[in-house]
């Protein structure tokens, strides 16, 4: 009987923690703010400028090495565009 109560008691608490972090969030979302993750390194009118420097004969490796990020990440990004 006392660890169906214990039970009880953290399932309660594990509900009310969950409505708290989903309201925070909806609260940050209105207001316009961000949800806390890494600021991008790179803008994206950024990436359509090197986008242009490849199509005018640049090579990859080289514009990810002049935005100083990896190719996989420069590769990411451009996917995203």
């Amino acid at each position: 009987m006392l660890f169906t109560i214990l039970a009880a008691l953290a399932q309660m608490e594990h509900e009310i923690k969950r409505e708290r972090i989903t309201d925070s969030t909806n609260k940050r979302r209105e207001a316009g703010r961000g949800l806390g993750c890494r600021p991008r390194q790179i803008a994206d009118s950024q990436i359509r400028n090197t986008i242009r420097l490849i199509d005018s004969g640049e090579s990859d490796a080289q514009v990810a090495r002049d935005l100083r990020v990896s190719r996989a990440t420069f590769y990411r990004r451009t996917r995203t565009l």
